[in-house]
């Protein structure tokens, strides 16, 4: 009796661990078979996610795989800095009118885009 006891947690093991991999397996794409857009959208926004980890992850994802898009990153002070000395050096300007319009552009009053 115990022998056949044995025997069906043995093949329950054996039944569970095999339809484990049917399910993988149906999970990923067939070759050959192009995947659907909602797969296409978690590779790419599983790629865009690199680098973020806990509750930045998880809305990140969310909010991607909804189609929603984040809002642009801010720049930095630097990078304003370098944009706005940029669009200044263009724009030929000297002495005040540099300054004053270097004072808006940081303020983000007249920021180029970037």
């Amino acid at each position: 009796m115990q022998l056949k006891t044995m025997s069906s947690l043995a093949l329950a093991c054996t039944l569970a661990l095999g339809s484990g991999s049917l399910f993988a397996q149906e999970a990923a794409p067939k070759a050959g078979k192009p995947m659907t857009a909602q797969q296409q959208r978690m590779v790419e926004c599983n790629k865009e996610a690199t680098g973020k980890t806990g509750e930045e992850r998880k809305t990140f994802m969310s909010a991607c795989l909804k189609g929603e898009h984040a809002a642009p990153a801010k720049m930095t002070q630097q990078e304003k800095m370098k944009a706005c000395n940029a669009d200044a050096t263009a724009k030929s300007l000297k002495g005040d009118a540099r300054k004053t319009f270097m004072s808006t552009c940081l303020k983000g009053e007249g920021a180029p885009a970037h």
